[in-house]
């Protein structure tokens, strides 16, 4: 069995999160108080009690779900999982990828969550509010949405930031741009194009300020090469290098979330088991969706730890 952990995006977000194991684990506790610390504020009093609208401002779900990621990561670490010798890859979804780069080493805890805290704030700085929209495509093919984008670029910038596979791809820009690749996609045959309730165009090119602050920050934060590789969203390939990380991580910010690739290369070399460890099934099930080979496993809560532990032990 050849393992891969994933490390969910925005959207896994829930009031309550990580509040069973804040209360079952000390490491899990740690985990929380340090990204307290590091951001000078209670976030895990907004990830458990709430108020919904407040844990979903980007400037605060991206870091309360890497530090629910990174919590699940050390409970397992603290019974007994050493992730260099049981895990081969590690991956994660727009921001999952810094989860996935804490957790392989690449960053410390505290540097994430304020990275993280950077990003969210600059992505949602980047364009004011009703300049820009995203859609998700259902059941058109990645070449057919392709194509919309570009005739719609005519009026609006658009383009396709994330591949979630599984026939669902979102498209991203500005709204002219957007609603008119929506228009063009259902007059081409997608069952459905939903325009999205989201505060920024992400993985845009109408994202490049932000992605300018993120060069800044991590040019100034300590990185080692990650402990296992991490398949980059941009690239859909394994990077093991900590300055190419980086490099990756700006690009990511302005371009394509490739995860319907990343599920496909895990297939193709050699992964049986993806593990998605945080807030949610999101991942769990677009890889049941891509490709029916790969047995996707969500790891959240104590019971899902358990079960986990006894087979990634065994």
């Amino acid at each position: 069995m050849t393992i891969a952990f994933t490390f969910p995006g925005q959207g896994s977000q829930v009031v309550g999160m990580g509040k069973d194991l804040a209360e079952n684990f000390t490491e899990a506790r740690a985990v929380f108080e340090e990204v307290d610390e590091a951001l000078g504020e209670k976030l895990s009093d907004v990830m458990f009690n709430g108020p919904e609208d407040t844990l979903t401002l980007t400037a605060n779900a991206q870091p309360a779900l890497m530090a629910v990621s990174i919590a699940v990561v050390r409970v397992l670490q603290a019974k007994g999982l050493d992730l260099k010798s049981r895990v081969a890859y590690v991956a994660g979804h727009s921001l999952g990828e810094y989860s996935a780069l804490c957790a392989a080493g690449t960053f410390s805890l505290a540097d994430t969550a304020r990275l993280l805290r950077i990003r969210g704030n600059a992505m949602q700085a980047a364009v004011p509010v009703g300049v820009g929209a995203m859609a998700a495509i259902i059941g058109l093919e990645h070449a057919d949405v392709m194509a919309v984008c570009e005739e719609a670029a005519a009026i609006g910038a658009c383009q396709i930031a994330n591949d979630n596979g599984g026939g669902q791809i979102v498209i991203s820009g500005e709204k002219a741009g957007v609603e008119r690749a929506a228009g063009l996609a259902t007059d081409r045959g997608a069952k459905r194009a939903i325009l999205l309730p989201v505060s920024a165009p992400f993985h845009s090119t109408l994202m490049a300020p932000a992605a300018e602050a993120m060069r800044e920050a991590l040019a100034g934060v300590k990185k080692a090469d990650p402990a296992v590789p991490v398949i980059a969203n941009v690239r859909a390939a394994p990077v093991t290098n900590a300055e190419e990380i980086a490099a990756l991580l700006v690009e990511q910010v302005t371009g394509q979330v490739r995860w319907r690739e990343t599920v496909e290369w895990f297939a193709g070399n050699g992964v049986t088991t993806l593990y998605e460890l945080g807030s949610g099934k999101v991942l769990t099930g677009l890889a049941r969706r891509i490709d029916k080979t790969v047995n996707g496993i969500s790891v959240g809560g104590p019971a899902d730890i358990d079960a986990a532990v006894a087979a990634l032990m065994a």
